[in-house]
């Protein structure tokens, strides 16, 4: 019913900067909170950064300041500007929407993207 499509992750040099997207795709009338989490082998999947659709932004500690997260709500899409990125941030970066509402339905529900790999060298 709702899909979610990532873009943006890839390889870049310590320092450097990437921007992440995710669409939402599908009958969809609202979304709560769009965000991102990232997940490395063998750790918990964390939260990175969370947008609620009034604009309120919420952030790792270990990003604030670096990352940025917005969305346009009429597209349906949220954005992670990553900047001045060290090799922590190596992870598959999960885009996930909470609180959907589709057309035609009094039933919410959260979703998952598939995944895009960022990788940071140093």
């Amino acid at each position: 019913q709702v899909q979610l499509v990532e873009s943006g992750g890839g390889l870049v040099q310590a320092g450097g900067s990437l921007r992440l997207s995710c669409a939402a795709a599908g009958r969809i009338r609202g979304i709560f909170v769009m965000g991102w989490h990232r997940q490395v082998p063998g750790k918990q999947r964390e939260l990175v950064a969370a947008v609620t659709s009034f604009g309120t932004t919420n952030y790792a500690d270990s990003v604030k300041g670096r990352f940025t997260a917005s969305r346009d709500n009429a597209k349906n899409t949220v954005y992670l500007q990553m900047n001045s990125l060290n090799p922590d941030d190596t992870a598959v970066y999960y885009c996930r929407a909470e609180g959907v509402e589709l057309k035609n339905s009094i039933r919410r529900g959260d979703y998952w993207g598939q995944g895009t790999q960022v990788t940071v060298s140093s």
